[in-house]
């Protein structure tokens, strides 16, 4: 395989590896894509076709090559990283980013440090498994880091993780971001949360054991027995979705996947997220971009995304239904207190996580790697 940098005199060219092609890590990939091509660099995608993802950053101006690549391990590998090589071969990129554990399998075996590489875990492989497989991925994320320029953690908490499991690496913690502007402005259109005037609930994310719906579900029942009339909808898709939905009470609705969730956190009472874990979840910096509290599991990402004192109130043992509920229980019953939760939340994620300095902070990644000096102060990235 040839792959090489481009001359000086062209454009700084990344290519982003990517998969999957939906929910959070699409994103945070289409943000970058965005900031990236106002920088002037020149940004193209591998992803998986007919995802939201292909859509999005083909909206945002990047050229998209179709990647036909599966979320797991498995028979396709060998085609699936032949395929990406070419597809890296044909672009000829300054510095490839590979998104998840998947890309950042294919695209590290593709390229072998050939190329500057940057992996972004967005929650280790490895967390998502026990046994043999778990202890497979531990190898192999020690043995990748040789043929990594940089890992981008989104959390100090996920760099611990990555270096407790013996990753040796060079690190850049780089935490997310969401678009402030968007999340606080008003709804458009209110979705409609099925029959009842009690408070909304609302948890967004993929249906699948990691973000811990199933939890939640456990913890409904002793939650409308103390607040009656309380509601709850799942919002998003997944692998979990027929069998959450078999185990649910029939009050709870299921909204599947939807264009636009600003709208359903601008409805929300309260949002929660009980995952198994994450690197730093997307969806509660949303929902406190949009002025609601939220209950959160103690997993990696999660003290870092809330204000310090939000954490009595907000934050639960993970797997843990009995703590979930009470949390959601005192949330629901003190309305003034979710209001002032909400209202700081919302300055909080203004000063600290809007998307413009996730945007800067990967672009000095790039710049450090490509050997170029950045032109302009930015904010120091935590290393």
């Amino acid at each position: 395989m040839r792959a090489s940098r481009e001359s000086d005199s062209s454009p700084f060219t990344v290519l982003h590896a990517v998969q999957p092609g939906d929910a959070g890590v699409a994103r945070v990939v289409t943000d970058l894509v965005r900031a990236q091509l106002g920088e002037g660099m020149r940004v193209a995608v591998a992803c998986p076709p007919g995802t939201p993802l292909a859509a999005a950053v083909r909206a945002e101006g990047a050229v998209v090559h179709d990647w036909r690549a599966g979320r797991e391990p498995g028979p396709g590998l060998v085609r699936e990283t032949r395929d990406l090589a070419r597809l890296i071969d044909a672009v000829r990129p300054s510095l490839v980013h590979a998104h998840s554990a998947k890309a950042g399998l294919c695209a590290r075996l593709a390229l072998r440090g050939r190329v500057p590489t940057v992996y972004q875990p967005h929650a280790w492989s490895f967390e998502a498994a026990d046994g043999a497989v778990g202890a497979m991925a531990r190898r192999w994320e020690r043995w990748a880091a040789r043929w990594t320029q940089r890992i981008v953690c989104v959390s100090d908490a996920e760099r611990r993780t990555g270096e407790e499991a013996g990753v040796r690496a060079s690190w850049s913690v780089v935490r997310n971001g969401v678009d402030v502007t968007r999340f606080a402005a008003a709804a458009a259109q209110t979705p409609d949360p099925g029959p009842g005037e009690g408070p909304l609930v609302v948890c967004v994310g993929r249906l699948c054991r990691q973000k811990g719906q199933d939890v939640l579900l456990a913890a409904w029942p002793a939650i409308v027995a103390e607040v009656s009339k309380a509601r709850l909808v799942l919002v998003g898709d997944g692998p979990d979705r027929a069998r959450l939905r078999t185990g649910a009470p029939k009050a709870v609705r299921f909204a599947g996947a939807v264009d636009d969730i600003a709208p359903w956190y601008r409805a929300a009472d309260l949002v929660v997220l009980p995952s198994r874990w994450e690197g730093m979840a997307l969806a509660p910096l949303e929902a406190m971009a949009s002025g609601r509290p939220v209950v959160l599991t103690d997993v990696a990402g999660a003290r870092e995304s809330l204000p310090p004192d939000h954490e009595p109130h907000c934050l639960v043992p993970p797997e843990d239904p009995a703590a979930l509920a009470a949390a959601v229980v005192r949330l629901l019953g003190r309305p003034e207190l979710r209001h002032s939760l909400g209202r700081q939340a919302h300055e909080h994620v203004l000063s600290r996580f809007d998307v413009r300095r996730t945007g800067a902070a990967v672009a000095d990644v790039y710049r450090e790697l490509a050997g170029v000096r950045c032109t302009e102060h930015r904010e120091p990235i935590a290393q």
